[in-house]
């Protein structure tokens, strides 16, 4: 008895394929699942007497100055950096065309550190500016403040710095409260 053979399969539609932004969206997203877990092992770990062992960031050195102002100033700071940052600030797309050459560079072959090192020290140059704008209008605020201000800014700030250390000091790794207003 003779079987049938198989017939041979038909040579289907071409593979579409898969388009650039929906690669772009999925490295994005990669890229953020990856912060968000490395942010939940810093927790845990710094739950675990880990704590000691962090670096000083900037929120902890900027951040004592900052909750120390008065609402107003925060927001007037605030609004000056707006308003100085329209100047020279890159647009979404812009940083957005940042990450896909990143992304570009690091799939190159050849690959070249160079170009990946140029784009990433751009995008942290402006990083940067921004911090240097904010120190500066910081800075700029203090130096108009009277005397009687100076002196309420001292003390909200020299607060602060014994609530964080307090914190610290009992193992907590919670942020300290914001000074009163």
């Amino acid at each position: 008895m003779t079987y049938p053979h198989e017939p041979e399969p038909e040579s289907g539609p071409a593979r579409a394929r898969t388009p650039r932004w929906i690669k772009v969206i999925l490295f994005t997203s990669l890229a953020i699942n990856l912060a968000v877990a490395g942010l939940v092992l810093g927790a845990v770990l710094s739950r675990d007497g880990m704590a000691e062992r962090q670096h000083a960031r900037a929120s902890s050195i900027g951040g004592p100055y900052t909750a120390a102002l008065t609402r107003e100033d925060r927001r007037a700071i605030w609004q000056q950096m707006r308003a100085r940052q329209g100047e020279g600030r890159p647009s979404r797309a812009e940083v957005q065309a940042g990450f896909e050459s990143v992304v570009a560079a690091l799939r190159a072959e050849p690959y070249d550190p160079g170009a990946v090192r140029n784009i990433i020290g751009q995008q942290f140059q402006a990083g940067i500016a921004r911090q240097q704008l904010g120190q500066n209008l910081l800075l700029e605020r203090i130096d108009t403040m009277s005397p009687a201000e100076r002196v309420q800014f001292a003390d909200r700030l020299a607060a602060r710095l014994e609530n964080w250390r307090e914190t610290r000091s009992n193992g907590d790794t919670a942020k300290p409260a914001r000074a009163a207003d």
